[in-house]
C-alpha cells in the first residue's frame, strides 16, 4: 500500500496497515474482537461518549481484507451481525385501517426504541415486512423511533444512523472540504428508513412526525452517544417518491446522489440516483459543521 485510504470515515495510512499486520502476527491477532478493540485503543478511536468504536473497526478490517491489504483469521464464533440480521418471526399486530384527521390520533407518542425490548423486536419486524427496502442489522450509532397513537396502535417507524461518507451536493451545501468532512461527519445523521404503516392513512401525519423527531433527535443522540447532531440528511428515490412530506417538514432538496454506494468499487453506479434532502437542526448548523 503506497497511498492513503479513507474507510469508515477514518484515514488509513501505510503505517496503519503495518500496525495491523504486526498485530495479526501476535497471538491476540487470532481473535477478531480482541484485535479491533486493541486497534481502537491504539488509535484512541472513540465515540462522543468515550466508548471504543469497536463495530466500526471490525467493519474497517473486513473492508481492508476485501481489498487484499490484510488476511483476517477465521471467525471463532458465528458473526454477531449475521445473527442480528435474521428475519423476525411473524408478530401479531393490528392491521385495521387507521384513517381520519391527525387530531383524532393525539396525543401521539414518539419515543426512542430501547435495544433488546419488545418494542425493538416490533420495530424490526414492521420494517422488515412493510418497508420496500426491508431492514437488517443497524451497524454503528443509530436511533430508532416508533410512533403510536393515543390508543397505543403503531403508526410509523423512523431510523436514523450514520451519515453517508461522501455526498457531493450535501458537502457543497455545508461548504466542506475532505478534511472538514472527516472531522465533522459524526455531527450529521441519516434518516435511513421512514415508514408510515400501509393501513394508516392520515393527512399530514408524515410531516408531523418528521417535525417531532427533528425537535428532539439531537438531545436524544447527545444522551446516548455524548455528542449532538446539527444536520439531518435523507436520500429519496425518485420517481418512486416525491419527497412531499420532507418538504412540508422543512427539509431542503440540494441535489442528487451519483448512484454509488458505501461499498463503491469504482465501477459504474449500481443504484438509481436519489434526491438528497437536508434538515438543519440549528440556524448556525453550517458554521458549526465547518468550525
Amino acid at each position: 500500500m503506497d497511498r492513503e485510504l479513507i474507510i469508515q470515515g477514518r484515514t488509513i495510512r501505510p503505517e496503519d496497515i503495518g500496525l495491523i499486520r504486526a498485530a495479526l502476527e501476535r497471538p491476540a491477532g487470532t481473535n477478531r474482537t480482541r484485535l479491533s478493540r486493541e486497534l481502537c485503543a491504539v488509535w484512541n478511536w472513540r465515540n462522543g461518549a468515550g466508548r471504543l468504536k469497536d463495530m466500526a473497526c471490525r467493519t474497517l478490517l473486513l473492508k481492508l481484507e476485501a481489498r487484499g491489504y490484510i488476511r483476517l483469521p477465521p471467525r471463532v464464533t458465528a458473526s454477531v451481525n449475521g445473527l442480528r440480521n435474521r428475519s423476525v418471526g411473524r408478530l401479531e399486530h393490528d392491521q385495521r385501517p387507521i384513517e381520519g384527521p391527525l387530531e383524532g390520533l393525539r396525543p401521539i407518542r414518539l419515543e426512542p426504541v430501547a435495544e433488546g425490548t419488545t418494542e425493538a423486536l416490533l420495530f424490526k419486524f414492521l420494517l422488515q415486512r412493510y418497508h420496500y427496502l426491508g431492514h437488517r442489522n443497524c451497524v454503528g450509532q443509530n436511533l430508532k423511533y416508533l410512533a403510536r397513537d393515543r390508543q397505543g396502535r403503531p403508526l410509523a417507524g423512523l431510523l436514523f444512523g450514520a451519515a453517508a461518507w461522501q455526498a457531493a451536493a450535501r458537502d457543497r451545501w455545508i461548504g466542506w472540504d475532505a478534511l472538514e468532512r472527516q472531522r465533522h461527519l459524526g455531527l450529521v445523521s441519516n434518516n435511513a428508513r421512514f415508514m408510515v404503516l400501509p393501513w394508516v392513512r392520515v393527512p399530514h401525519l408524515a410531516s408531523h412526525l418528521l417535525g417531532r423527531v427533528a425537535a428532539r433527535l439531537s438531545a436524544d443522540w447527545q444522551q446516548k452517544y455524548g455528542q449532538p447532531i446539527y444536520l439531518l440528511e435523507t436520500f429519496v428515490e425518485a420517481p418512486r417518491f416525491a419527497g412531499t412530506c420532507y418538504r412540508a417538514a422543512g427539509w431542503v432538496p440540494v441535489g442528487q446522489t451519483t448512484g454509488r454506494t458505501r461499498n463503491d468499487d469504482g465501477r459504474k453506479p449500481r443504484t438509481a440516483p436519489k434526491t438528497i434532502y437536508l434538515k438543519a437542526l440549528r440556524s448556525d448548523a453550517r458554521q458549526r459543521l465547518s468550525a
